[in-house]
């Protein structure tokens, strides 16, 4: 898109997350290169986001996170009024499908990034394969965060997939050393195995604290520097809806599990982490585990989605739900310090490496450039 000028239109869905921060990077590096932008997404999504003070003009949609027949004939209703953009960018399945309905026959230059995948079956799942095929057949172009995305959306027949670019903000250098740190924790000199994640279905979290029972239920907890499974403490950094669920569980087993709740000292925490574990059911490209690659500190994950590209060399990957090997894999670096430095020197290597946001800015710009003027 060479016209400075060109108006551009983000849609979002409901998002406290990820996804409302990199749609306000767009936002803000659009609007530094001179197009006028609008986003439009749920009331929330501004309050949380303030897209309006990054330069953009905010419209309320009732983009919901599940099916609302009459919320989304609004919201399509709604949409439709940005066909006079040059382009208009979701975010998201159900922004994205909703985009298509509203801007179907207008010519308007449909782009969609899809930041997920379906976790659940069911009517949900069913529902999910839906939109998905409507995103396929309807948007100029789809971005993906994982191959496994971008395979799925060919084989519903979509013509023009490319890999998404959605980096991490600059991860901020720690506030305290280390020595500091684990003395606000408590946690003595016993290894850290720190979770960054929303404490919710798609994480896993089940496996970590199946992790956490087989290598000791807190049996032997001195603090004399050892680095046995038994002596690790697993720190989960985050909020959501399973918490009480965790923390009962956690509390009844008598587990070395931490919920911290979230947190805004992710770098701090990361500069005590042996590693930092990532039990998910599926990922794209997790925030997190870009701010531990930049942080030069291991990362142990399952082989899901966008993570094994991402990760490379600079950790050690195991099946999604296969305690044993993770297990395994947590025993290993908390008993080899020579692989846990050289896992900490190649995270460090890839995350010099992980693109940043004006690489983000750039390939969506070029995006945009490359759509057909009507359809």
């Amino acid at each position: 898109m060479t016209d400075p000028g060109a108006r551009v239109a983000l849609v979002l869905g409901t998002s406290a997350g990820g996804v409302g921060r990199h749609v306000a990077m767009l936002a803000a590096g659009l609007v530094r290169r001179g197009h006028p932008v609008v986003v439009a997404g749920p009331p929330a999504t501004e309050e949380t986001f303030a897209f309006g003070r990054l330069g953009a003009r905010f419209v309320p949609v009732p983009v919901s996170d599940r099916p609302r027949p009459l919320s989304d004939l609004r919201a399509v209703r709604t949409l439709r009024a940005l066909r006079g953009a040059h382009v208009v960018h979701a975010h998201g399945l159900r922004a994205g499908a909703l985009a298509a309905l509203a801007l179907t026959g207008t010519g308007t230059g449909l782009v969609v990034t899809l930041h997920n995948a379906a976790t659940a079956g069911g009517v949900v799942g069913a529902v999910h394969g839906v939109l998905e095929r409507i995103v396929a057949r309807r948007a100029d172009r789809i971005l993906v965060v994982s191959p496994d995305l971008g395979e799925r959306m060919t084989g519903l027949g979509a013509g023009h997939v490319e890999a998404a670019v959605v980096p991490a903000p600059p991860l901020p250098a720690p506030a305290r050393g280390p020595g500091r740190v684990r003395a606000d924790l408590g946690t003595g000199e016993r290894p850290v195995l720190l979770t960054v994640a929303r404490l919710a279905q798609q994480k896993g979290l089940e496996t970590l604290l199946d992790v956490a029972a087989a290598l000791g239920s807190g049996r032997d907890s001195g603090e004399g520097g050892g680095r046995s499974g038994r002596r690790a403490v697993f720190l989960i950094a985050g909020d959501g809806p399973l918490r009480g669920e965790l923390q009962r569980r956690v509390d009844r087993e008598n587990l070395p599990v931490r919920l911290l709740g979230n947190r805004d000292d992710v770098a701090d925490l990361l500069g005590v982490a042996r590693a930092l574990l990532v039990p998910s059911r599926w990922e794209g490209q997790p925030l997190n585990v870009q701010e531990a690659l930049r942080a030069g500190t291991p990362v142990i994950a399952t082989a899901v989605g966008g993570i094994p590209p991402m990760v490379g060399e600079a950790g050690l990957l195991v099946p999604y739900g296969d305690v044993a090997a993770m297990r395994a894999a947590v025993e290993r670096v908390l008993a080899d310090d020579g692989l846990a430095g050289a896992l900490g020197e190649a995270s460090a290597r890839r995350g010099r490496e992980l693109p940043g946001e004006e690489q983000a800015l750039e390939a969506v710009l070029a995006i945009y450039a490359d759509l057909p003027k009507t359809r």
